[in-house]
């Protein structure tokens, strides 16, 4: 840039220097800009150097008058300066003068040569057009008589060959119709056609004019079955449908035997197509087959990578799609190239251009490619809805990517069809449709699981010896000897949570397939934001976390008839099951969708919060219902051991009672089970006597003090009294409460109901003495092993007493049993 600035400002330098120059040369020869003598008052100063009065004694005498040494001696540096200005001024000017009076010179010569030579051809050239004139003006005298005689007579010639042109037109017809040279005959035809219209009056060329209809009604019939048949080449079909529409064949009806012609082969793709649909297996065959892989899967022991059914259909969905692109849809296009080719495409002249043929031809053909198109996209959706399979999804992802590609070739023949958008909505409905497959698979998968659990729970080896389903549910992760070694309940939690995370992915994966990069319709809109969102997260993922939390909560809906048949433990695994996926399992699910499938939420979606809190809900309803079951079947054996006992005439207790023993049985087996899947939780701290002295609950003072003061005859009365006071200052007791998740807070709320309907049993029965000791004998062993499961010891020391007073108040001899013999029974029994 600054070399090209540099550049600039030189040449303007030297423009301006050579302005000068030549001005002060004009100047001196008193010359103007045009080059003519300055018309100005001359200067009589003789002190004006440029003036023609200058005197140079005058001169110099005023500059040593007037300046000082130094002006003079500047005065003569510049004049001395100006005159070799203008001396080198005058060499270059003369030079270049000189040059151009050379050339001029030169070039002066030279025409004179080239005129001389010119002269003499302008004068040869006159001299030939003399004689020609001479010549031409000869002949117009010797013609003048004859030229109009034979231009008679040439136009008689004339006529006469036309005369004979028709004449020979029908044995030339008949030659070209021999010939097959359909185009000559044509030609030669509409040559004739209106000479021989305007003479159709006299009998000759009306004898003419029949024979060539005849010949040309047989060429136009030949012209019709080509172009019916349809087996020649493109060009002479279209070289057909240009003869017919030149001898006035309405094209209207030659589009629509083309059209005809083209819907008969194309009908026969279409039912080709229809052939390979054959009636899929019901749903209920498709369920038997199911459970049959899934029974046969689960005898084997082998993991399950994916219980889904495969595709049974007769025709792969893949090959049916390319049979019916390769055949139908290739074919459709080769019909709408044909057909703007002939009709549309070419120019039209003459005639044809005033009939707008290639109007009518489009929208006659935009309504053929609709009517077939329709039927061939139904054809295509009932072989997409016999895709119930979804253990492979690829193959139906590549049949609908060729699909949708194969069609684009009709959006660039047929810029505004709807044909494409159609296709794309197939698409678009396959694809939701698979989803919710996909969902229905998750669901059949998880329920099946379920039931593989429940069967794992039921087995008679997975039972531990002490532990009974009847009696509180089985005991699971005990120890076990060879290879049939029990499952326990956390392998259990961990198998089931592992497979449906394990399908989640695998479904996942097979739904990522719609959105490959390598998939064409997988840069449509839809694709990229309402799929992912509401149909992948929402519809696939969000809506399988609410089925397990909504299916899990079913299992509490009813206790008598579904809740009854379910086993505790299964309850117990699902509320751990729920808790996880609140803890964790959620958000990890969801952020994976998220990642994998870039969700944008610009529609509204559930937050993970909200999933968060319908899973932990689900899983309190079953921890709370868990407890609740589990606390009635303890229940159901005190209250029966309670109802079925004569307590007034009973013996005196030596033992305790069996059913008190199985009480802290089944109750310590809940306990490990629990503990198999929470944590312990937090007790309070026990108090001293609990600690000392284990296995005894009336050793204390002042509970013996308590005891001997409302069971001896000497305070009947005041036993109502004191009982009434003690629970008016006891804390109260709430016994359905919902529990927390901790083993403590479980086996608390199972205590509290089993013991709750103990009390209530006692309070409906009379009792006599023996009746009131055994019920003193049983409480104090229920005391000594209960107490270590609660988290609070006195809510045990509370219930208890409220039983043995109960028992007191219902006594029609109440005379309890002595502490130590109570203890001696109980460490014996």
């Amino acid at each position: 840039m600054d070399g090209d600035a540099d550049g600039m400002v030189s040449e303007s330098d030297e423009s301006g220097r050579k302005r000068r120059v030549h001005g002060m040369l004009k100047l001196y020869y008193g010359l103007d800009e045009e080059g003519k003598a300055a018309e100005q008052a001359k200067s009589l100063d003789p002190c004006d150097i440029n003036g023609p009065h200058f005197d140079h004694e005058v001169f110099l005498n005023k500059l040593r008058r007037e300046c000082s040494l130094a002006e003079l001696m500047d005065q003569e540096t510049c004049m001395v300066k100006q005159i070799r200005s203008l001396d080198s001024d005058m060499q270059t000017l003369v030079y270049e003068n000189y040059n151009k009076f050379i050339s001029a010179t030169d070039t002066i010569r030279k025409m004179k040569n080239d005129f001389k030579k010119m002269e003499d051809e302008m004068d040869g050239l006159s001299a030939n057009m003399a004689a020609i004139t001479e010549f031409s003006a000869c002949i117009s005298g010797t013609l003048q008589d004859q030229h109009a005689q034979i231009t008679k007579l040439s136009g008689v010639h004339t006529l006469l060959r036309k005369l004979q042109f028709l004449f020979e037109l029908p044995a030339r017809l008949n030659k070209c119709l021999e010939m097959q040279a359909y185009a000559q005959a044509v030609r030669s035809h509409r040559r004739a056609r209106c000479v021989l219209q305007q003479y159709s009056h006299l009998p000759s060329f009306k004898g003419i004019q029949d024979d060539c209809h005849a010949i040309m009604d047989k060429l136009a019939q030949e012209l019709r079955q080509k172009f019916r048949d349809g087996g020649s080449s493109a060009k002479d079909l279209s070289e057909c449908v240009e003869l017919l529409l030149q001898l006035d064949e309405p094209a209207e009806e030659l589009c629509d035997k083309f059209l005809s012609h083209a819907r008969s082969r194309l009908e026969s793709d279409l039912q080709g197509l229809e052939a390979e649909i054959r009636p899929y297996p019901s749903a209920s065959a498709v369920k038997d087959a199911s459970a049959r892989r899934l029974a046969s899967a689960s005898a084997d022991n082998t993991p399950k990578t994916s219980a889904f059914p495969s595709p049974t259909s007769n025709t792969d969905i893949l090959e049916f799609i390319d049979r019916g692109c390769n055949e139908f849809v290739s074919s459709l296009c080769l019909v709408i190239t044909s057909y703007q080719e002939l009709f549309i495409n070419r120019a039209q002249t003459g005639e044809l251009a005033s009939k707008n043929i290639p109007q009518m031809a489009n929208g006659k053909l935009n309504a053929f490619v609709d009517d077939l198109a329709a039927r061939y996209f139904s054809l295509v959706e009932r072989r997409i809805q016999e895709e119930k399979g979804v253990g492979d999804n690829s193959l139906l992802v590549r049949a609908l990517d060729r699909f949708h590609r194969r069609l684009q070739a009709v959006t660039k023949l047929l810029p505004g069809s709807a044909v494409p958008n159609q296709g794309t909505e197939i698409v678009i409905r396959a694809a939701t449709e698979r989803v919710k497959q996909y969902l229905s698979a998750l669901q059949s998968f998880y329920m099946d699981s379920l039931t593989d659990v429940r069967q794992a729970l039921a087995a008679p080896r997975l039972s531990m010896a002490g532990a009974s389903l009847a009696g509180g549910g089985a005991l699971l992760g005990g120890p076990a000897s060879g290879r049939d070694a029990p499952t326990s309940l956390p392998e259990l939690l961990s198998s089931l949570s592992a497979s449906i995370l394990n399908q989640i992915k695998s479904v996942l994966a097979s739904v990522h397939l719609f959105t490959a990069k390598d998939i064409a319709f997988s840069n449509k809109p839809y694709f990229k934001g309402e799929f992912c969102s509401q149909g992948v997260r929402e519809s696939l993922v969000v809506s399988f976390i609410k089925f397990v939390c909504q299916s899990s909560r079913q299992f509490c809906d009813s206790a008598g008839e579904k809740g009854g048949s379910t086993p505790p433990a299964l309850l117990l695994l699902l509320s751990r099951l729920c808790l996880d996926y609140e803890t964790s399992t959620i958000s990890y699910i969801l952020t994976l969708t998220d990642e994998q499938f870039l969700v944008q939420h610009h529609s509204p979606v559930t937050p993970v919060t909200a999933l968060c809190a319908e899973a932990r809900e689900a899983a309190q309803k079953l921890l709370n219902h868990y407890v609740k079951v589990q606390g009635l079947i303890i229940s159901q054996m005190l209250r029966k051991s309670v109802e079925t006992r004569d307590w007034v005439n009973t013996i005196e207790p030596r033992n305790v009672r069996a059913v008190m023993k199985r009480v802290v049985e089944d109750t310590t087996s809940i306990d490990v089970q629990v503990g198999l899947l929470y944590e312990e939780g937090v007790r309070k701290a026990h108090s001293s006597d609990s600690s000392k002295r284990t296995f005894s609950v009336y050793s204390s003072s002042r509970q013996q003090a308590r005891y001997a003061a409302s069971y001896t005859p000497s305070a009947p009365m005041d036993t109502n009294l004191l009982s009434n006071i003690h629970k008016l200052f006891s804390e109260r007791i709430d016994i359905f409460s919902s529990v927390e998740f901790n083993k403590v807070s479980v086996i608390t709320g199972i205590i509290k109901i089993s013991l709750k309907t103990f009390l209530e049993c006692v309070r409906l029965r009379t009792f006599g003495r023996f009746g009131l000791q055994q019920i003193q004998v049983d409480c104090h062993y229920l005391q000594m092993y209960l107490w270590r499961f609660v988290s609070d010891e006195n809510l045990v020391h509370f219930l208890l007493d409220e039983i043995v007073g109960s028992s007191a108040h219902r006594c029609l001899d109440p005379a309890p049993m002595e502490q130590s013999v109570i203890e001696v029974i109980c460490e014996r029994g």
